[in-house]
């Protein structure tokens, strides 16, 4: 389940924390093209939707997830708490506060932050 919400102007495809997992970039395609249908900039979704192998940097499952994001010029938001992973890998950690400095792909705790960040 997927809804379309405007943050400060800006359209944003919020995923439901229920759903396919998101394990590759198949995956990401599919919330692409829906993105891109409903005329989203970016697309907000869940931690929980994600397969452990995204957090896990070794799998390549992210960064080829990411630029999938980066090729069809569309932000992602990755929501809510990853700490168990971060707190298990400093290049997580590392990627994760890169990734916060750009306007592409940002790691956010909640709802809050994104309104924050969208309003800037």
């Amino acid at each position: 389940m997927t809804t379309l919400e405007k943050i400060h102007d800006v359209p944003v495809l919020m995923c439901a924390p229920e759903g396919d997992t998101i394990a590759g970039e198949r995956d990401a395609l599919d919330l692409i093209g829906n993105a891109g249908y409903q005329g989203a900039e970016w697309v907000v979704v869940p931690v929980e939707r994600f397969d452990e192998a995204f957090f896990r940097l070794g799998t390549r499952v992210a960064g080829d997830i990411i630029q999938k994001f980066v090729n069809y010029r569309l932000g992602l938001v990755v929501l809510g708490d990853i700490s168990r992973y971060t707190a298990e890998s400093s290049a997580l950690r590392d990627f994760v506060r890169e990734c916060n400095r750009g306007r592409q792909t940002w790691f956010l705790e909640d709802v809050d932050a994104l309104r924050e960040r969208l309003g800037k």
